[in-house]
C-alpha cells in the first residue's frame, strides 16, 4: 500500500514532506535540458543582454584611459597621500578578490561534500570568479606606479640579481592569488570539456565548430572518458578545497602581521574568509537572478537554489557580525590605548563614522530578514539584499583600510582622504569590465553544466523504472514529440501523453 501511495504520488508531481525538493522543475527531460542550455549560445541574444552588454564595453574603455592617464601622469592623480598610503586601490583589490570566493567555494567544498544543488549554479560562479580576479589584480599592478616594472614581484632571476622579501606579505599575495587564479581557471576548463563537445556536435561546420572541436580536446563521452574526468575533477575540487582559505587570509596577513592599531588582529583570517564567502554569494545571486530571468532557467534554477544560498549569506553574515563585534570587545579588552582610540575613532565618533554605520547596516542587520522563508524566495528582498551586501563589504573593506590609515599614531599627521574622480571612474569601469567578460562568458559558453544537472534529475537514476515517470521521454523544448515506439512495449505512459 505505501509504495502505491509513493508512485501515485510520483506519478500526479506532488511530492510528500518526506521527499527532497527537485533539482529540476517540471520532471524535464535530458533533451530538453540540453536544447535549453545550448540555446542560449546558438540562439540571437536577447534584448537584455545587450541593454547590459552595450554600457560594459563603454564602461571597460573608460578604466582603459583612467589606467593610461595614470601611467601617463602618475600614480598621484589618485586620492592617496601621507598618511593614507592605500586607499581606494588596495580597498578594491581586497574587494574583487572576495567576490571570487564564492566560486571555489560552490565547485570544490560542495562538490566534496555532495551538495548536488550546486549543479546548476558552478558554472557561472566559476566563471565570476575568474573575471573577479583578473579585476583584482589591475589595482596592484598600477599601485607600484612603473606598472612595466611589476614583474619584479615574480621571484626568477633577473639582471640586477634583485630577489624579493619572503618575509613580506605582499609578496605572499603574488603567490595566493596566482595560485588560485590558475588552479580556478583549470578547474572551470576542465568541467566546460563535455558541454563543448555537445556544442562542438550541435554546431554547422565552420570556425565556431572547429574552435569547439580544438577546446573539447576529442570528447567523445567514452566511458573511459567520464572515469578519467571524474578523477581529474576530485583532485583538482581537492586541491583548489584549501585556496578558500588560504587566499583570503593571506591577503589578511598584509594587515595583521603589521603592528598598525586597528590592524594587528589574529581575528583578521577568519573574518576575512567568512567576510569573502560572504559577499561571494550575494554576487553570484546578483549575477544569476537577472541571467535566470532573461534566458527563461527558471526550471534550472529553482526557489531551492536561491534558498540555499540565501541561507548560506544568512550565516556567514552573523559571523561577519560577530567578527566585528569581537573586534572592539578585544580592543577594549586588550587595554592598549592607541588601539581602543582607533576603534572609538573608526565606530563612534572618527570623521569617516558613517561608513562604519554603513558596513555594520548593509552586512550584519539587512541579511536577518532571511530567517523568513519567504523573503528568502521573493526575489526582489533576495537582490535588494545581495545589493546591501555588494555595498556593505566594500564599505568594510574600506573601514579597514583608510579610517584605520586616516587616524594614526601622530595626530598631527591626521588627514582625511577624499577620493579623485581616477579613483571613481576606475572602480566603476572595473564593473564594466567584469559584466563584459560575464556577458561574452554567457555568449559563447554554456552558463550552466548540461552533463552535471542531468545527473541531479529522476531519469538519472539507475532505480527510478522503466516505466520514465520522471520524464526522460518528455517531449522536448523544440515541440517534436517524441514517437511511441521509444517506449517499453510501445506504448506511450498516459502520464506523459497527459
Amino acid at each position: 500500500m505505501a509504495a502505491t501511495e509513493s508512485a501515485s504520488h510520483q506519478d500526479s508531481g506532488a511530492y510528500t514532506a518526506l521527499d527532497r525538493e527537485p533539482l529540476v522543475l517540471n520532471n524535464r527531460s535530458f533533451s530538453w535540458i540540453t536544447n535549453r542550455i545550448c540555446g542560449i549560445v546558438e540562439n540571437k541574444q536577447p534584448f537584455g543582454w545587450w541593454v547590459l552588454f552595450i554600457p560594459s564595453v563603454i564602461l571597460t574603455g573608460i578604466m582603459a584611459f583612467c589606467f593610461v592617464y595614470l601611467i601617463a601622469t602618475g600614480v598621484g592623480v589618485w586620492g592617496q597621500k601621507q598618511p593614507v598610503d592605500w586607499a581606494w586601490d588596495i580597498t578594491n583589490f581586497v574587494f574583487w578578490i572576495g567576490i571570487g570566493h564564492a566560486g571555489t567555494l560552490i565547485s570544490a567544498i560542495l562538490f566534496l561534500t555532495r551538495q548536488r544543488w550546486r549543479t546548476s549554479v558552478n558554472r557561472a560562479a566559476e566563471a565570476m570568479t575568474i573575471f573577479a580576479v583578473m579585476c583584482a589584480g589591475l589595482f596592484p599592478a598600477f599601485h607600484v606606479g612603473r606598472v612595466w616594472m611589476v614583474w619584479f614581484l615574480a621571484p626568477i632571476p633577473n639582471a640586477n640579481a634583485i630577489w624579493q622579501n619572503f618575509k613580506s606579505p605582499l609578496l605572499w599575495d603574488v603567490f595566493a592569488v596566482s595560485t588560485y587564479f590558475t588552479v580556478s581557471a583549470i578547474f572551470w576548463y576542465l568541467g566546460l570539456v563535455p558541454d563543448l563537445a555537445t556544442l562542438r556536435d550541435r554546431c554547422k561546420p565552420g570556425i565556431r565548430k572547429m574552435m569547439y572541436g580544438i577546446f573539447s580536446l576529442g570528447w567523445r563521452g567514452a566511458n573511459r572518458h567520464w572515469s578519467h574526468y571524474e578523477t581529474a575533477y576530485m583532485l583538482l575540487a581537492a586541491l583548489s578545497t584549501p585556496l578558500v582559505l588560504s587566499v583570503h587570509s593571506v591577503v589578511s596577513f598584509d594587515f595583521a602581521t603589521s603592528v598598525v592599531p586597528g590592524w594587528h588582529a589574529t581575528i583578521f583570517p577568519p573574518y576575512f574568509v567568512a567576510g569573502a564567502i560572504f559577499g561571494g554569494f550575494a554576487m553570484v545571486l546578483t549575477l544569476m537572478i537577472p541571467v535566470r530571468s532573461i534566458y527563461g532557467l527558471h526550471d534550472l534554477i529553482t526557489p531551492k537554489h536561491i534558498d540555499n544560498m540565501a541561507k548560506i549569506i544568512l550565516l556567514t553574515g552573523t559571523i561577519v557580525g560577530y567578527a566585528y563585534s569581537m573586534e572592539f570587545f578585544m580592543a577594549y579588552y586588550g587595554a592598549n590605548p592607541f588601539e581602543l582610540q582607533t576603534f572609538k575613532l573608526r565606530g563612534l565618533y572618527g570623521p569617516s563614522t558613517w561608513y562604519y554605520y554603513a558596513m555594520f547596516g548593509c552586512n550584519v542587520f539587512a541579511p536577518q530578514i532571511f530567517w523568513i522563508k519567504k523573503m528568502r524566495t521573493n526575489l526582489i528582498a533576495v537582490m535588494i539584499v545581495c545589493m546591501f551586501v555588494n555595498a556593505g563589504m566594500w564599505y568594510e573593506r574600506y573601514v579597514i583600510i583608510v579610517t584605520t590609515l586616516e587616524r594614526h599614531l601622530t595626530p598631527g599627521s591626521w588627514r582625511v582622504f577624499h577620493a579623485t574622480w581616477v579613483d571613481i571612474t576606475t572602480f566603476i569601469g572595473t564593473f564594466g569590465f567584469f559584466m563584459m567578460n560575464f556577458l561574452l562568458f554567457l555568449r559563447f559558453l554554456p552558463v550552466i553544466a548540461i552533463g552535471e544537472v542531468k545527473g541531479v534529475t529522476p531519469a538519472a537514476d539507475p532505480h527510478a523504472g522503466e516505466s520514465h515517470e520522471h520524464g526522460v521521454q518528455e517531449d522536448d523544448a523544440m515541440g517534436y514529440e517524441t514517437p511511441a515506439s521509444t517506449y517499453p512495449g510501445g506504448v506511450k505512459p498516459a502520464a506523459t501523453a497527459a
